[in-house]
């Protein structure tokens, strides 16, 4: 709480001290860069160059408002060089810097668009860099990863350096678990299966580029260990422009993932949308084996469950969009979003009990059938108004989500002696409909300050209703017999109320930005009872303060060396239904229940970053989790429940290495290399937990240019024995290839990609803390695939579209529905 309101107060009087008259005389360049319709270029890029050799000194991208400013500069003279897609290329007269002119601010430059026409007659060369790096985040640009098209967003993700997926879909960024997933800034407000099937439905043609944020600003929802903002497809230029993505893979299954992009720009309007139909197909192998102790090492009983599922869905995605520029400083949108799933899932498993001297005592078999519907419906109404040109806005939205879903789960079940004799059988029937109403609204403040400074704040607010009915009936013949002990249902409400303001400095070489978010959550949960079932409910009310800190410091004066420190305390919440307290049936010997009494997890992360331009970069970070929740698992009666619980504390010291080269002309490579030690402790029902474990991880992403049209990629992952929480994962590693070839005047592309080559990418581990128990577990799934893809650009276009709005309201809620 002291570094709370301390922080607050280096705030106010960083704010207070820009109304003081300058003390430095820094040598600087600046200007803005508008278009023909003197509306700010906010995509140029600004180039500063040497006027008597054309070195480049340093190089900038224009702000939102269109401005830009070189600072830190030696007397001499200079040149600017800025270029805009779409535009024609602008090169200044000389301008010279001397001890009697410190600073030149120059009159807008307006960049004139290149001649009128179809896409064809528009060359573009330059090729954006598949990894960059920012102040407070790294961005992948998808564009540049040439397997993309091939994959589904999923598949990206776990391409992308620092990323992991886990066997449960479950994302952790840089070690960090609890991941908050954005799309276009807005939060998806799912977590765990039903986000990595939202993801794995959504096209890696539609993406654009990935922000990654281990440490996100005070505007950002505190929620979540880090954040993944994945932003799609949306041109900003005037006329009318699209894409088209089509894409078959097979691996034992097929897949087809499929995309439509298009977007118009007149004047004052622009409409776009975002389109997707795929099919998505999987298996999954997998064995489990439990044994079971009456004491520390007498074995007594063991059980060997195999599974194999089948699953197949049909997805499609739509999202629409359309700005209205009331004014030339006011502009109002909307964006809807909707889709559908329909899945059908087929199980069946086969389970061998032993006995004390290893003999089978019984054969259980089974079988699932479960098929289910989901339907999401998202609006989106925002507002942004600009005050001037340097920067002074406000920004508003509100957004409504609805997620409709629908299941039935119908499970044959018996138990028969080695014999085949018959112990026992039971069918049953589970119907799990289910509907989630997020109701979110925010509005922002941007306010620039003297001498390079400026304070930010904002308010946001969100309701979430979260209603769950499972219905369980038992089978006999064609007779459904409701079972109210089994049968729940679940009312699950959130009210989180949230401020935060922000403030940002920056000297000739230093520069530091503060944050203090503050956030107020009231939970309420229902069990709503039947006959047999008494109802129960519980509330909680918690305040927390979550201050962000990020200081950056350039060792030269062309800011080729750089040094980062940033700080952040975060929040986890449970998913509405880890709370749920009921019991769901899983297999013979398996169950899973959610805990109400369950509490957030607080977490505390300083990093340490290294920055050499763009080539290098080296973060060192620690972090520390109390409070910590997992789906930790227990045994009763040769059974394991999966139950979350606040398990502990979890720490983590991390060194993670980027470094990004061109050997040659043809070939670049981005490679990472990451060594962690992980420590999780705590108590664990009546075991005491205390898992150490050192790991490391690596990534190498190589692209290769092949003549004039061909490109290739080649990509290798190796990841080391790691501990999450109360698994221990053993290492897998796994190689993937693509190759691509421009066609039809270079606005097409035909791609093929092999994934998982040597079919390594299988999941083992083994289960810690049970009570006179062990469990060992082995996955494999159709991760084996040779993908083709063809895309296709169409349209007209002239110059660049001013616009670039944040649609980030919802950001943390939908992240934890399921």
């Amino acid at each position: 709480m002291k570094f709370c309101f301390t922080l607050l107060s280096t705030l106010s009087l960083l704010i207070l001290s820009q109304t003081a008259p300058a003390q430095e005389t820094n040598r600087s360049i600046s200007g803005l860069v508008k278009d023909i319709q003197n509306e700010p270029a906010p995509n140029a890029t600004i180039r500063l160059l040497q006027a008597a050799d054309s070195a480049v000194v340093q190089t900038k991208m224009a702000k939102g408002n269109g401005r830009f400013e070189f600072t830190g500069l030696n007397k001499g003279t200079y040149l600017l060089s800025i270029t805009a897609a779409g535009m024609k290329p602008y090169t200044s007269s000389p301008l010279a810097l001397t001890d009697q002119r410190a600073a030149i601010s120059l009159p807008a430059v307006i960049l004139v668009p290149n001649k009128k026409g179809n896409l064809q007659e528009v060359t573009v060369t330059a090729k954006k860099p598949l990894i960059e790096q920012d102040i407070d985040k790294t961005i992948v640009n998808v564009e540049s990863m040439v397997s993309a098209s091939t994959s589904n967003t999923l598949e990206v993700l776990e391409k992308t350096p620092g990323i992991i997926v886990d066997a449960n879909g479950e994302i952790s960024l840089n070690g960090a678990n609890g991941v908050n997933v954005l799309i276009d800034g807005r939060p998806t407000y799912m977590s765990g299966r039903d986000l990595a099937a939202y993801l794995r439905s959504l096209p890696g043609g539609m993406l654009d580029k990935i922000e990654l944020m281990p440490n996100p600003p005070a505007k950002y929802d505190a929620n979540g260990g880090a954040i993944i903002n994945i932003r799609l497809k949306r041109k900003r230029t005037q006329g009318y422009v699209g894409s088209v993505n089509l894409n078959y893979n097979q691996g034992k299954l097929a897949r087809s993932y499929n995309s439509l992009n298009l977007n118009y720009v007149n004047r004052k309007v622009n409409v776009f949308g975002n389109f997707s139909y795929g099919r998505y197909s999987d298996y999954y192998d997998d064995v489990s084996n439990r044994s079971f102790y009456t004491g520390s090492t007498q074995k007594n009983s063991g059980v060997e469950l195999r599974t194999y599922s089948t699953s197949g869905s049909n997805e499609w995605t739509g999202r629409m969009g359309m700005d209205y520029t009331l004014s030339p400083k006011t502009t109002i949108g909307m964006i809807v979003n909707g889709g559908g799933r329909r899945r059908l899932e087929e199980i069946e498993y086969t389970t061998n009990s032993y006995t004390i001297a290893g003999t089978t005592d019984s054969i259980g078999l089974g079988t699932t059938d479960n098929r289910s519907t989901w339907q999401p419906l998202g609006v989106n109404l925002n507002f942004q108004h600009k005050f001037d040109n340097n920067g002074r806005e406000f920004t508003a939205d509100i957004n409504y989500i609805n997620y409709h879903s629908t299941g039935n789960q119908l499970l044959e079940n018996e138990v028969n002696l080695p014999s085949g004799d018959p112990i026992s059988n039971s069918d049953f029937l589970y119907r799990l409909p289910s509907d989630i109403d997020i109701y979110t609204a925010r509005a922002d403040y941007s306010h620039p300050l003297k001498n390079k400074a400026s304070i930010s704040g904002g308010w946001k607010s969100s309701l979430v209703e979260n209603d769950n009915l499972s219905e369980y009936f038992a089978l006999q013949g064609n007779t459904e017999l409701p079972d109210y002990g089994r049968s729940n249902h679940f009312i699950y409400r959130e009210n989180i109320n949230a401020a935060y303001i922000n403030g940002r400095k920056d000297w000739k070489r230093f520069g530091m930005q503060l944050g203090l978010r503050v956030e107020h959550t009231h939970t309420n949960g229902q069990q709503m009872g039947n006959a047999i079932v008494a109802g129960s409910s519980f509330s909680n009310d918690y305040t927390g303060l979550f201050p962000t800190v990020f200081l950056s410091y350039k060792l030269d004066s062309l800011a080729k060396h750089n040094l980062t420190v940033n700080y952040s305390r975060r929040i986890n919440r449970p998913g509405y239904q880890q709370l749920n307290p009921f019991l769901f049936f899983v297999d013979q010997y398996s169950f899973s229940t959610g805990n109400p009494t369950l509490k957030p997890a607080y977490g505390n992360s300083l990093q340490v970053g290294y920055r050499y331009k763009q080539l290098f970069n080296a973060i060192f970070n620690v972090e520390r989790i109390t409070d910590g929740f997992y789906g930790a698992q227990r045994v009763e009666d040769n059974t394991i429940i999966t139950r979350s619980e606040n398990i502990g504390t979890r720490q983590m010291i991390a060194l993670l290495t980027y470094t990004t080269l061109n050997p040659t002309k043809w070939w670049n490579f981005t490679f990472q290399l990451a060594g962690a030690q992980f420590r999780t402790s705590g108590q664990l029902y009546s075991e005491k937990l205390d898992l150490k474990q050192l790991t490391w991880r690596t990534t190498w992403m190589n692209q290769f240019r092949i003549g004039k049209d061909w490109s290739g990629e080649l990509f290798a992952a190796y990841n080391a024995p790691n501990i999450n929480w109360q698994r221990k994962v053993q290492s897998r590693y796994w190689v993937n290839i693509a190759l691509q070839k421009k066609v039809l005047k270079g606005k097409g592309n035909l791609k093929v990609n092999v994934e998982d080559i040597f079919h390594s990418l299988k999941w083992q581990e083994e289960t810690k803390g049970l009570k006179q128990a062990t469990m060992v577990r082995t996955s494999t799934n159709d991760t084996q695939r040779v993908g083709l893809s063809f895309s296709y650009s169409f349209g007209k276009e002239t110059f660049a579209r001013k616009r670039r709005y944040n649609d980030n309201t919802a950001d943390d809620v939908k992240e934890r529905a399921q």
